[in-house]
């Protein structure tokens, strides 16, 4: 299998300010080629920012890899907070580090949330789009909502379900996001941590198809798991910012950008029917499903199948691009 690229640093590092009411200070990074071939790499969560190897899935020489931390999350101020943090915004705030990094078009390479969030700006800029590579894909629906956050992974994972519930009152365990909202926003600051904990731990134990004490650390981190919690429930709470299915009902946008979806028949954050209806609806991209692997980017089998995704279009565009 194909490893990841060895880590690197930046050689360049920005703030961005966006938002109108309420300023955020966006963290972004390049490495790689400055004369390679763009790619954002759109996180996912919502609220988690990036990690230290979300650069290592691009050849270096091939490619300029451009890193940002989506409002509220990551590097980027304030820390974990939502107001004017919405899909629209976070899909403005992508063009404009586009235009601050004097990029003509580039490529998006995003997972999970930031799958979303990569199909909603290429719809919204077909034209500044080369192509797209997609790992578990989410279309921001409210059955895929309901599937992660009230009925469907619990099935499972039973077991991670019922640590997910402990805190939560029985007549309260109709509505999950509800109840966790109402911990999150609540003045008690134990019950605040404990909460964004949980809601976190849930995500890192079905993530993958083996337990990952890394990723588990990681996501419960105090810092990154109040975060994940507060802006995750502002999205989620919101439908997304979506409308029902947009993302599938406004596929014409892209139907000649090229793509590649990867997903991992095993995940269960995010089922392999989402691909299926996004590759039916979108016939340019190409769909490989990993056989041994869930929905982290952290398994061996999907590093492998993105970094042969990440060669295969730097061989298809590096001509255009003085690598």
């Amino acid at each position: 299998m194909l490893p990841l690229y060895p880590e690197i640093k930046p050689y360049a590092r920005h703030t961005v300010e966006v938002g109108d009411v309420t300023k955020y200070q966006l963290y972004v990074d390049e490495s790689g080629t400055p004369e390679g071939i763009p790619v954002l790499f759109v996180h996912g969560g919502p609220g988690s920012g990036c990690e230290f190897d979300s650069r290592c899935f691009f050849n270096p020489e091939k490619y300029r890899i451009i890193l940002f931390d989506q409002r509220g999350a990551g590097r980027s101020t304030p820390h974990s907070e939502i107001a004017e943090n919405n899909t629209q915004a976070i899909v403005k705030d992508m063009e404009q580090i586009r235009e601050f990094l004097n990029v003509d078009k580039w490529m998006l390479f995003g997972g999970g949330f930031g799958s979303m969030l990569s199909l909603v700006y290429a719809e919204a800029y077909p034209e500044r789009v080369l192509s797209l590579i997609l790992r578990s894909i989410f279309l921001g629906t409210q059955s895929e909502i309901d599937w992660m956050y009230q009925e469907g992974v619990s099935r499972f994972y039973p077991d991670h379900w019922e640590d997910f519930l402990a805190s939560v009152p029985l007549d309260e365990q109709d509505d999950l996001m509800a109840a966790y909202q109402k911990k999150i926003q609540g003045s008690n600051e134990l019950v605040r941590m404990s909460a964004a904990k949980a809601w976190s731990r849930w995500e890192a134990d079905c993530s993958t198809m083996h337990p990952n004490v890394r990723l588990i650390k990681h996501f419960t981190n105090p810092h990154r798991a109040m975060a994940r919690t507060r802006i995750g429930l502002h999205y989620f709470s919101n439908k997304c910012f979506l409308s029902e299915n947009q993302i599938i009902d406004s596929i014409d946008a892209i139907s000649t950008i090229p793509g590649i979806i990867v997903h991992g028949r095993y995940d269960m954050l995010c089922p392999l029917e989402n691909a299926f209806n996004l590759h039916e609806e979108w016939p340019i991209s190409q769909m490989f499903i990993v056989r041994e692997a869930g929905h982290s980017a952290t398994e061996p089998a999907l590093i492998d199948a993105l970094i042969r995704a990440t060669r295969d279009m730097a061989l298809r565009f590096e001509s255009d691009y003085k690598v």
